[in-house]
C-alpha cells in the first residue's frame, strides 16, 4: 500500500529546508517565500470596482470594511506550484510562523489554494528535529481571531496611510507618507530635537579632593567632591532645567551654585584645611541578571553592544532562526521552558562552576505593556544550547555575533546574583573663606562598590543608553576607615561644568521608548525606524536618530489639525484594541467603523470626519519655523533654506541650509553665518587672459564650484552668485519672488565647473579653475569621423561619443586620457554605464539547487548575488564583508520563485471581482 503524501507550507526557502531534513521521505516542504496576496493599489481595481465602496481603499468602507485582496503579480508562478504540489499531497500542514502574521499567512494560503484534503495547523517556536517531531503530534485548528488582529492591523494601516498622506502631498512635498506608528515616532524624534533647541545650558563648578587615608599597613587614595556647605547643598548638574535655571526645588531649599571665583577659593581653603571621617557606611550590594531576550531587548541590546540597525538585528536573527540556531525572535515574553531552563542552568555550571548557578531556577514574567503571543523568550535552539565556540565554524560575522550575544544572556539569566558591599565616607572639613573673615562648614562624600562574588556578570552584563548624568555606580574600593579619623589632603581642584541637553533617540533608546509607551510591536520596530529613515524624516548621524526639517513640517501639519493620530495614549490604546480582537474580546467591525465613520458613538468622530472637516490648512505656516531675529527657516520642495524679510520694499535674503546642519544647531548665530555666505560675491581668483572675465569660487548647494562674472552681471547685482555647476539643475528657492520681465532677452550663461574631489575652495588657484573652465575636452575623433569628449558630469567623469558613454577611473584623466586610451576603452564591451567588467567583491560556494559557484559582485545598483543566471541584490542591511553563504543562498531562491519581471498586461474591461473575501470565509476555514 503506498504510502501517504504529506505537503508542508512555510514561509522561506530556508526554514524549508531545515525543516525538510527533519522530516522523512513523505513530506514535501514548499516555502510560500511570505505573504501570497496583499490589499491592491486601488488603481489596479478592477474598472468595475474603481467607482464602489473599495474605489478609494481596495476596502468597503460602507460596509463591513471587507478587503479586496489579490495574489501578488511575483507570486503567481509560486501559488501555481504550491497548487501542483498540492494535488499529489494526502495532508496540508501549514507550518508558517506562530504569531499573528504567520497565522494570516497561513489563512491566506488556505483560502486561495482551497484544499480539498485534511488540513492541519502545525506550530513551533524552534526549529531543531526535537521541536518538529512535537508540532506534528500537537497540530491544531487555524486561530481566526488572530487572523482578524492582523487583519483589522493592515486595513487600519491602510485607511489612516491612504486618508493622510495625501494631505503631505499637497501641503507639504509630494510623495511622502502618513502611517499609524510611523507618524508617532517621528513625533517622538522631532519632539526630542525641540528640547535640545529649547535647551540652554547653566554652568556651574564643582570641587574634588584627592585624599590618603586608612590603617598604616593598608594606606589608600581615594576622591571626594563637595556636597554641601555650610549645611546646604552644592549645585549638581540634575539641579538645573532646560531653561539654565536651578530648579525651583533646588531653589527654594537655598542649593548653592558655585560660580569659579567661589568654586576656586573653596578648592584652596579645603587643600589647606584639616579633614577627618565624618561617617562610614557599609552595605551589602547585590544585582540581578537580565531576563532572557524579548524582541526588543535584543534590538536594544544589538543596537548598544554589535552596532546593528533594528532592521538588521532582526534580519539576522531570522537567519539563525530558519536554520536552527535560535527560537522564533518575534516574541514578547521572557519567559524559558523548563528544558530551557535546565539546559542554561547545566551550561553554567559545567562552565562557569556549580556556585554560581542558584538553588532555584528563576522564573521571568513578561513585562512588556501590551504583550500579545505567549511565546518563549529568544534563545539557542534545542533541549541542550550549542556553545558559541561550537557553531563558530557555522556562522560568520554578525551571525556568530549575534548568536554569542544571545547564548551570554540565556545562561546569565540563571546564573547567580553579583554580590559584594558598597561604601560611603564622608568627610568633614572646615575651610576659612573671604579672606579669613569666616569659617565654614564643608562635606565631601566618596563611594565606591566592590564585587566579591561575581556571578552572572562572568557571563554577561546588559548595556547601558547615553544618560545626560555621570553614573554613580562604578566599582572602586574605598580604603578601610572609621568615624574620627584623619586623613591627608593631597590635592583639591575646582572644575567647571556645562549642562547638556537630552540625548537624541538611538535606535535603541527609541525601541525602549516605544515600548514603554505601548506604541507599535516590537517586532514592527525595524520596520517603522527603516521607513521614517528611508522616507527622509530621520537621519542617522552615528547612533543618534536627527530629524529633518521634512518631519518637522510632517509633525507640525498633523499636531495642528489630527492631533489624534499622533497623540501617544491614543496611539497605544489601538495597540490595546487590537489586543482584544486577538482574544476574542472586540469585534473586528465594530472597531474599524467607530474608529473610521465615527458611528455610534458620542466620542471623538471617526477619520474619515476629522480630514473631510480640516478646511482649508496654510502651507506656508505649516512649513514655515521661527529661527529668531527675523529669520525664518522654510522646507520647500528643494529642501530647506533661511529667508529673511525684505526692507522698504526690498527683497530678503535667502540661503540653503546644508545637509549636514542639525535643527538643534541652527542657532541665530548660525542662521546669520548662512545668509551671510549665501550673499558672498565669492572668492576670486583672478582673470582669464582669453576672456577677461574675472573668475571666481563659491560654496554652492551641490558643492565647491567655479565661474566667470560676465560684464552684464557685474552691473546686474551679479547675477552669476546662482550660477551652479553641471549636474542637477538648481531651482530657484520656493516661494521666491520673481522679477518682472520688460522684454525678452536671451543673456549668455557664464561658465561653471564643480571643484574635483581633491580639491579645495579655499587653494584652488586660478590655473586650476581655467582648466576645469575649459572642459568638456575634445580627446579627438574615432575612424568614423565622431568626435570623442572627455566630461565631467553628475555620476563623474566620463568619455562620451555620440550616445555612448563611457566612465572613467579618475577625474585626472579628463586631461589626461589621450585618444588611443579613448578607443581602448571604447573597444570593450560596455556593461551597465559603461563600467569595464569587475572581479567578484567574494565567493560563496555552490548553490545547493542549481549546483553553480555565486559570488557577490558590485553593480550598477549596489552589490549583488549570482549563480551566472540569476541575480539577487543585496538588501540595504545586508553587508558585503558579512554576507554568509546561506543568506546568498535565500536571496536566490526568492529571486527564482518570484519569477522573471514581466510588463503588465492589459487588463480586459469587465473583469470580474474574484478575490473579495467573503464574511464567512474564516468559519468555513475551522
Amino acid at each position: 500500500m503506498p504510502s501517504s503524501r504529506k505537503l508542508v507550507i512555510v514561509e522561506s526557502p530556508a526554514k524549508a529546508r531545515t525543516i525538510g531534513g527533519y522530516l522523512g521521505p513523505d513530506f514535501e516542504v514548499e516555502a510560500s517565500v511570505g505573504h501570497i496576496r496583499d490589499l491592491p493599489q486601488p488603481s489596479e481595481l478592477p474598472a468595475d470596482m474603481k467607482k464602489g465602496p473599495y474605489g478609494k481603499f481596495a476596502v468597503d468602507v460602507e460596509g463591513d470594511f471587507d478587503p479586496y485582496y489579490v495574489v501578488d503579480a511575483d507570486k503567481k508562478k509560486k501559488v501555481a506550484e504550491l497548487k501542483r504540489a498540492l494535488k499529489d499531497a494526502d495532508e496540508l500542514y501549514l507550518a508558517t510562523d506562530e504569531d499573528r502574521e504567520g497565522e494570516a499567512i497561513a489563512w491566506h494560503l488556505l483560502d486561495v489554494l482551497k484544499p480539498k484534503v485534511p488540513v492541519k495547523r502545525m506550530v513551533f517556536h524552534e526549529i531543531t528535529k526535537e521541536a518538529i517531531t512535537r508540532a506534528l503530534e500537537n497540530t491544531r485548528e487555524l486561530d481566526t481571531r488572530l487572523v482578524d488582529a492582523q487583519e483589522t492591523r493592515r486595513i487600519l494601516d491602510r485607511l489612516v496611510g491612504y486618508e493622510v498622506s495625501p494631505l503631505l502631498w499637497r501641503k507639504i512635498k509630494p510623495g511622502l507618507s502618513a502611517g499609524r506608528v510611523q507618524s508617532v515616532a517621528t513625533r517622538m524624534v522631532v519632539e526630542r530635537e525641540r528640547e535640545r533647541m529649547a535647551f540652554r545650558s547653566a554652568s556651574y563648578w564643582d570641587v574634588k579632593g584627592t585624599f590618603t587615608g586608612g590603617p598604616a599597613d593598608d594606606r589608600g587614595q581615594f576622591v571626594a567632591r563637595l556636597v554641601t556647605l555650610d549645611g546646604k547643598r552644592v549645585a549638581t548638574g540634575r539641579d538645573f532645567g532646560d531653561d539654565g535655571r536651578l530648579k525651583k526645588a533646588a531653589a527654594t531649599v537655598g542649593t548653592v551654585h558655585l560660580d569659579e571665583v567661589r568654586a576656586t577659593e573653596l578648592a584652596g581653603a579645603l587643600e589647606r584645611a584639616d579633614a577627618r571621617v565624618a561617617s562610614m557606611e557599609t552595605k551589602p550590594y547585590t544585582r540581578r541578571p537580565a531576563a532572557p531576550f524579548t524582541t526588543s531587548t535584543l534590538q536594544q541590546e544589538a543596537s548598544r553592544k554589535l552596532r546593528m540597525s533594528a532592521r538588521e538585528a532582526m534580519r539576522t536573527a531570522q537567519g539563525l532562526y530558519e536554520n536552527g540556531y535560535i527560537t522564533y525572535m518575534r516574541t514578547d515574553s521572557s519567559a524559558l521552558s523548563g528544558q530551557a531552563i535546565s539546559a542554561a542552568r547545566r551550561q553554567a555550571a559545567e562552565l562557569y562552576g556549580p556556585e554560581y548557578v542558584p538553588g532555584k531556577p528563576r522564573v521571568y514574567a513578561s513585562k512588556a505593556k501590551g504583550a500579545q503571543e505567549a511565546h518563549e523568550a529568544i534563545r539557542p535552539a534545542g533541549d541542550s544550547f550549542r556553545t558559541p565556540a561550537q557553531v563558530a565554524g557555522q556562522l560568520t560575522g554578525a551571525q556568530f555575533k549575534l548568536y554569542e550575544l544571545i547564548w551570554k544572556r540565556t545562561v546569565a539569566s540563571q546564573m547567580a546574583d553579583a554580590s559584594g558591599s558598597t561604601a560611603t565616607v564622608r568627610l568633614a572639613a572646615e575651610p576659612v573663606l573671604d579672606g579669613g573673615a569666616r569659617t565654614a562648614q564643608a562635606e565631601l562624600t566618596a563611594s565606591g562598590t566592590v564585587i566579591t562574588f561575581r556571578g552572572f556578570l562572568a557571563a554577561y552584563e546588559e548595556g547601558r543608553d547615553a544618560d545626560r548624568y555621570e553614573s554613580s555606580e562604578k566599582e572602586t574600593r574605598l580604603p578601610v576607615l572609621a568615624e574620627g579619623d584623619a586623613v591627608a589632603t593631597d590635592q583639591v581642584t575646582a572644575e567647571g561644568h556645562e549642562t547638556t541637553p537630552p540625548p537624541r533617540y538611538t535606535e535603541a533608546s527609541l525601541v525602549k521608548a516605544m515600548e514603554e509607551r505601548g506604541i507599535g510591536r516590537p517586532s514592527t520596530y525595524a520596520a517603522t525606524i527603516s521607513v521614517i529613515v528611508d522616507r527622509g524624516y530621520v537621519d542617522r548621524r552615528g547612533q543618534a536618530l536627527v530629524p529633518t526639517w521634512l518631519a518637522f513640517s510632517v509633525v507640525r501639519l498633523l499636531e495642528d489639525n489630527l492631533p489624534r493620530l499622533v497623540d501617544y495614549d491614543f496611539t497605544a490604546e489601538m495597540e490595546s484594541d487590537l489586543d482584544r480582537i486577538a482574544d476574542g474580546t472586540e469585534d473586528r467591525v465594530g472597531w474599524l467603523t467607530r474608529f473610521y465613520r465615527g458611528e455610534n458613538t458620542e466620542e471623538a468622530p471617526g477619520l474619515k470626519e476629522l480630514v473631510d472637516g480640516l478646511g482649508d490648512i496654510d502651507a506656508r505656516a505649516v512649513n514655515t519655523i521661527d529661527i529668531g531675529d527675523g529669520i525664518s527657516l522654510r522646507v520647500g520642495r528643494y529642501g530647506p533654506y533661511l529667508e529673511t524679510a525684505g526692507t522698504d520694499g526690498a527683497e530678503g535674503q535667502r540661503a540653503s541650509v546644508p545637509d549636514g546642519v542639525a535643527p538643534d544647531e541652527l542657532t541665530v548665530a548660525k542662521a546669520h553665518e548662512l545668509l551671510a555666505a549665501g550673499a558672498d560675491d565669492g572668492r576670486e581668483l583672478g582673470t582669464d587672459p582669453a576672456t577677461g572675465h574675472t573668475i571666481i569660487g563659491r560654496n554652492g548647494r551641490y558643492g565647491p564650484y567655479v565661474t566667470e562674472v560676465l560684464p552684464d552681471d557685474e552691473d546686474d547685482a551679479g547675477s552669476a552668485a546662482g550660477a551652479e555647476p553641471a549636474g542637477p539643475e538648481a531651482p530657484a528657492a520656493p516661494g521666491a519672488k520673481k522679477k518682472p520681465v520688460k522684454k525678452k532677452v536671451v543673456k549668455a550663461k557664464p561658465r561653471t565647473a564643480s571643484l574635483f574631489a581633491s580639491m579645495q575652495l579655499d587653494s584652488v588657484t586660478l590655473e586650476d579653475a581655467l582648466r576645469l573652465l575649459s572642459l568638456p575636452r575634445v580627446v579627438g575623433t574615432d575612424p568614423e569621423g565622431v568626435e570623442i569628449t572627455a566630461q565631467n558630469g553628475r555620476y563623474g567623469p566620463y568619455l562620451k561619443r555620440g550616445t555612448d558613454s563611457r566612465t572613467l577611473a579618475s577625474e585626472d584623466q579628463l586631461f589626461d586620457i589621450t585618444l588611443e586610451e579613448a578607443l581602448a576603452v571604447y573597444a570593450q564591451p560596455k556593461r551597465g554605464r559603461g563600467a569595464t567588467a569587475k572581479p567578484p567583491l567574494r565567493e560563496l560556494g555552490d548553490d545547493p539547487v542549481t549546483g553553480k559557484p555565486v559570488v557577490v559582485k558590485d553593480g550598477r545598483f549596489g552589490p549583488y548575488v549570482t549563480d551566472g543566471v540569476t541575480n539577487a541584490t543585496l538588501r540595504k542591511d545586508d553587508a558585503v564583508e558579512d554576507i554568509t553563504p546561506e543568506r546568498g543562498f535565500d536571496l536566490l531562491a526568492e529571486k527564482r520563485a518570484k519569477g522573471p519581471a514581466k510588463k503588465p498586461a492589459r487588463k480586459p474591461a469587465a473583469r470580474k471581482p474574484a478575490a473579495k473575501k467573503p464574511a464567512a470565509k474564516k468559519a468555513a476555514a475551522k
